[in-house]
C-alpha cells in the first residue's frame, strides 16, 4: 500500500437537475486492490465511476486519481484503462486496428500481438470487428483496457457474454495485472464474482454507501442460516430457536454457524432424528444485496 491513494474521492455529490444522485460519497482505493463498486439501480455508481474516470465534472467535493484531477487529461488518461459496458468500435476495422488505435489515443504502447494472446483474439487479428461474435467483442473490450498493462483499469461488466473458460481466462489476466501492480475497480451484477475476487466492496444504495469493507465485514452483518425438514416428529422440542422457510421447512439464523451447527447434529443423533435435506451456510453478498434492496 502506497500513503497516496490511487483513488481519492471525498464527500463527491452530484445532481440531475432536482435529483440529488450521489450524496457525500467518499471512499478511497489503494495501489494494487480490485475494489469492487456495486449498487442497485439507481444508486449512484454509473455517475460517481463516470466522474472518477474524467467523464464528469462534480457538483462538489473532490476526486483524485493518481493525487491529480481526473479530467486532466494529459496527466491521467495514459495511466487509465477502461472497459466500458459497449465498447462502440468501428464494426468496419479489424480487432488489430481496433487496439492499436486505442493504443494511440490513450498514449499508451504495447505490442498488439501480445494484448490479443492475452484474450485469445490473435488468430481474429485480421478479422472486422462487424464479423465478431458477442463474447470475442467483449474480449476485445478487455484488449483494448489493459493495452500497454495500465496503473489503473476500469471493468464494467467485464464477464457479460463470456462463457465459463473465456470468464476463467479473463479472471486469471486480471490477477496477473494486479501482480504486475494494476490496480482494479469493478462493475458487476455477477455477485458471487465480486465475493470472490474483490478486495474490498462499496455496496451503494441512494447515492450513498450503505456499507463498504471486506466481503467478511459485510457479511458479518447478516445472520448464517440453517434449513432442515424432520424425517418424523421429535419427542423433545429443537434445542435452537427458529422458525419456517417459504417451503415449510425449519429456518434458523445464527450468527454462530459452527456452534449452533454442532448443537443440532448432537441433539439430532441422541434422540434419532433425522435431518433431511440438511443446508448449511454463511451469509453470502447477494444475501446482503437483497437486505438493502428492500430499504
Amino acid at each position: 500500500m502506497t500513503s497516496t491513494p490511487v483513488i481519492d474521492v471525498d464527500r463527491l455529490n452530484l445532481s440531475y437537475g432536482g435529483f440529488h444522485a450521489v450524496k457525500d460519497l467518499s471512499f478511497q482505493v489503494e495501489k494494487g486492490e480490485l475494489y469492487a463498486l456495486l449498487g442497485t439501480n439507481g444508486a449512484g455508481k454509473t455517475s460517481t465511476l463516470e466522474t472518477v474516470e474524467g467523464h464528469r465534472k462534480a457538483d462538489s467535493g473532490s476526486v483524485r486519481v493518481f493525487g491529480r484531477n481526473p479530467r486532466d487529461r494529459r496527466a491521467v488518461r495514459s495511466r487509465m484503462g477502461i472497459m466500458l459496458q459497449e465498447s462502440g468500435f468501428s464494426p468496419d476495422l479489424t480487432v488489430k486496428e481496433s487496439v492499436h488505435l486505442i493504443g494511440k489515443l490513450s498514449r499508451r504502447t504495447d505490442r498488439v500481438e501480445r494484448v490479443l494472446d492475452i484474450v485469445d483474439l490473435r488468430s481474429k487479428a485480421d478479422t472486422k470487428v462487424a464479423q465478431l461474435s458477442g463474447g470475442e467483442k467483449r474480449r476485445l473490450d478487455f484488449a483494448t483496457a489493459v493495452y500497454g498493462t495500465p496503473a489503473l483499469i476500469f471493468l464494467d461488466e467485464p464477464t457479460t457474454g463470456l462463457d465459463i473458460q473465456s470468464r476463467d481466462d479473463l479472471w486469471r489476466a486480471v490477477d496477473k495485472l494486479r501482480e504486475d501492480g494494476s490496480t482494479v475497480v469493478l462493475t458487476t451484477h455477477y455477485l458471487e464474482e465480486a465475493q470472490q475476487h474483490a478486495d474490498r466492496i462499496g455496496l451503494m444504495h441512494k447515492g450513498v454507501f450503505h456499507q463498504e469493507g471486506t466481503v467478511s465485514e459485510l457479511t458479518r452483518s447478516l445472520p448464517a442460516t440453517i434449513r432442515f425438514s424432520l424425517g418424523a416428529p421429535a419427542s423433545t422440542p429443537l434445542p435452537l430457536i427458529g422458525g419456517s422457510d417459504s417451503g415449510g421447512r425449519f429456518l434458523i439464523e445464527t450468527f454462530d454457524l459452527p456452534q449452533d451447527l454442532y448443537i443440532l447434529l448432537g441433539w439430532a443423533h441422541a434422540n434419532g432424528v433425522e435431518l433431511r435435506d440438511l443446508e448449511a451456510g454463511p451469509t453470502r453478498l447477494d444475501d446482503v444485496f437483497r437486505a438493502i434492496s428492500g430499504t
